[in-house]
């Protein structure tokens, strides 16, 4: 990587993290009053939907955004023949789940699911107004707007959807809620960036990154359909309200385990790629990865599990308990879904398209023989299904980590045992403070927080954990400085 080009990658990757984390904090806080307000059959219902609207809306992007930010010389005719496609697209997509609401209400059973897609579906073209903005901020690394476009929309639309949860719209202050957050984006996107388009459409243009970005788009309508078809089967096979304790709990590991995944792909991609041609480096460079993302995910995760319970009563009451073990046992899950994307980034970065692509259909063909195994048996099944996979999935993607690199599964797990012996301690000793005469449910989450951060700490202190000594290395003067900072200014 380039001088040059270090500072704004660095720039980039920074805002992108703040930004990521700082959406997400305000989703879980808005999330957290919504479900206090409403019923977890009304989770259902929206979640119901998602599918849906999830591949529709990758149809509306087509993958042209993604071949918009490869193409280094696209034009301004490029960029307004992808904007007016996006849009009439976009108008073709809400009008065919429009016409396809009675058949998605028929299949749920529940009639008060047509209208709610078809109003949902308007989403689909306002959304479409405003994908090359995004797409140009993205080429341009420039993730600090992308950042207050977000936080403007989420904070704005989740004041609306609490006001009119508050006053008893039900459902439907989830789907105003969806709407007016897709507005708010888009309108915010045109204000605060100058890309207008020209009055200009080519077809050539078009044809010319369509084989790029139709390879995108089939990748990416197989990781929304494995990413929504859980929510599309529980819907079908159960009740809206098992539905919407299981998204609810899905969300709530998403919250830390899908940002650190999505932190960890951004991160490592551009990394490993720098040293692609240097293999002994790049493996050293997975290895540190690796360890640093089990210092972190395997604490965090066993965490959650453990104070699961406590947490579900303190933030979103009595009503969402069913969801507790759902929840512990998709932290299992959670631990693991970093891992992968260390790994696979190893694939991307050795220009291994062809692997990268094999890999993940091979994984969600894992998933879905788990998922057709174990539908029957519950929801709980239907996560260990995902747990097996999960773990299968891993070794898959180890497996061609050990071939380029010969840093094969077993090496790798070794690598990782310290973190979770210490992680399952912590988590012991946190459950142990579940057994004690304490019945204040926020007291008791409190302690086990404390105690529990404090003893992780303190072991790999004490026992040195390399990842944990060579992360407080590199964080440790940045912060005594910042103190020092401080410490002068007052």
């Amino acid at each position: 990587m380039s001088d040059s080009l270090r500072p704004k990658t660095l720039r980039g990757v920074s805002w992108s993290l703040l930004g990521r984390g700082g959406t997400s904090g305000i989703q879980l806080v808005i999330s957290i009053i919504l479900a206090r307000l409403l019923l977890p059959a009304q989770f259902g219902l929206i979640a119901m939907i998602s599918i849906f609207m999830a591949v529709a809306q990758s149809f509306v992007d087509s993958g042209f955004g993604s071949a918009l930010i490869q193409k280094q010389d696209a034009t301004r005719v490029d960029e307004s023949s992808i904007f007016y496609f996006n849009i009439v697209v976009g108008f073709v997509a809400a009008g065919l789940l429009c016409l396809a609401a009675p058949w998605i209400a028929a299949f749920y059973k529940m009639p008060l699911l047509a209208p709610m897609t078809r109003a949902l579906s308007l989403t689909l073209v306002i959304n479409a107004f405003g994908l090359i903005q995004t797409s140009l901020m993205t080429k341009r690394v420039d993730f600090k707007k992308q950042m207050k476009v977000s936080t403007v929309a989420v904070a704005a639309s989740g004041a609306i959807g609490i006001l009119l949860a508050y006053l008893g719209f039900g459902v439907w202050s989830l789907v105003i809620q969806s709407l007016c957050s897709s507005l708010f984006q888009t309108s915010t996107l045109w204000l605060v960036y100058s890309w207008r388009p020209i009055w200009a459409f080519s077809l050539a243009s078009l044809r010319g990154m369509f084989s790029y970005g139709s390879k995108l788009l089939l990748s990416g309508l197989l990781d929304t359909i494995y990413n929504n078809v859980y929510q599309l089967v529980i819907g079908k096979v159960y009740s809206p309200a098992d539905l919407g304790f299981y998204s609810r709990a899905m969300a709530a590991q998403q919250v830390s385990a899908g940002n650190i995944t999505g932190s960890v792909g951004q991160v490592t991609f551009p990394v490993f790629a720098s040293i692609q041609d240097d293999k002994a480096r790049l493996k050293r460079g997975v290895k540190e990865a690796l360890k640093t993302v089990g210092l972190v995910t395997f604490p965090l995760m066993m965490g959650i599990a453990v104070c699961a319970k406590p947490l579900v009563r303190v933030l979103l009451t009595d009503k969402w308990l069913p969801a507790v073990p759902y929840l512990q046992l998709l932290a299992v899950v959670g631990m693991l879904s970093p891992l992968h994307a260390v790994n696979i980034q190893v694939l991307a970065a050795q220009g291994r398209s062809d692997l990268f692509f094999r890999v993940g259909l091979i994984k969600k063909c894992f998933f879905a023989a788990a998922l057709a195994i174990t539908y029957r048996w519950g929801i709980i099944a239907m996560i260990c299904g995902q747990i097996v996979s999960s773990v299968a999935a891993y070794y898959l993607n180890s497996y061609y980590t050990g071939k380029l690199l010969k840093y094969p599964f077993a090496e790798q797990v070794l690598d990782l045992l310290p973190t979770l012996g210490l992680a399952t301690g912590m988590g012991a000793a946190m459950h142990a403070l579940a057994l004690t005469p304490i019945r204040n449910q926020l007291i008791l989450l409190a302690l086990q927080i404390i105690a529990g951060t404090a003893l992780y700490v303190l072991l790999c202190r004490l026992l040195r954990i390399s990842s944990f000594m060579s992360t407080v290395e590199k964080i440790g003067p940045r912060v005594r400085a910042f103190l020092t900072a401080r410490t002068i200014g007052a």
